[in-house]
């Protein structure tokens, strides 16, 4: 069944921000560790931020840090990717992704996946 369906993607000018959604099926708490990966044309996947759901705990691939901040709402079921000072390298598809034991550390194995959010920065 579907799991994770993420939107909020678009198009933005250099300097822009875009906040991503990704609604989860499940309670927020349900999963231990969910994060965002992104892959551009041509490129490999990368995995550019993650957040435990109890502890709140982040952390941030070093190609986004400072500009972009993961966050969840428990409330709505959903996890955010708040993307600020974007450039013309952030356009890429957005993923976001969750497991319900796995570590941030293992987040190229997480079970859970969305079909994906196109972010395009013009320059």
């Amino acid at each position: 069944q579907v799991q994770l369906v993420e939107s909020g993607g678009g198009s933005v000018q250099a300097g822009g921000s875009l906040r991503l959604s990704c609604a989860a099926s499940r309670y927020i708490y349900q999963y231990y560790s969910m994060g965002w990966f992104r892959q551009a044309p041509g490129q490999e996947r990368e995995a550019i931020a993650c957040i435990y759901t109890a502890a709140g705990s982040t952390s941030y691939a070093d190609s986004v840090k400072g500009r972009f901040t993961i966050s969840v709402d428990n409330a709505k079921n959903t996890l955010y990717l708040q993307m600020n000072s974007l450039k013309p390298e952030d356009t890429a598809t957005y993923y976001c992704a969750a497991d319900v034991t796995r570590t941030c550390g293992s987040i190229t194995d997480f079970a859970y996946w969305g079909q994906g959010t196109q972010v395009t920065v013009s320059s």
